[in-house]
């Protein structure tokens, strides 16, 4: 899987259309009941040009099948966030 996503993720695109695509295909070869896909990532053009504030994250998610149900979804988000 950490291969699939990193061809995928070599691939110039948004981050937002990568964290669907991941979630898409995840949902499509895997067929689980449901997925949940969070990206993080420190976007260099806001490093280096532009607003110039290191270290700045942009998180992304993509939600499929029973994990958008509130109750799931809370509890993956917060095992995501270690609380």
């Amino acid at each position: 899987m950490v291969r699939v996503i990193d061809v995928m993720a070599k691939r110039p695109l948004l981050q937002e259309r990568l964290t669907h695509e991941i979630a898409d295909f995840l949902m499509k070869y895997l067929k689980p009941m449901g997925v949940l896909v969070v990206i993080e990532a420190e976007h260099l053009c806001l490093s280096m040009i532009g607003v110039k504030k290191p270290g700045t994250r942009t998180v992304t998610s993509a939600i499929r099948g029973v994990m958008r149900s509130a109750p799931t979804r809370a509890e993956a988000f917060s095992l995501i966030k270690g609380k």
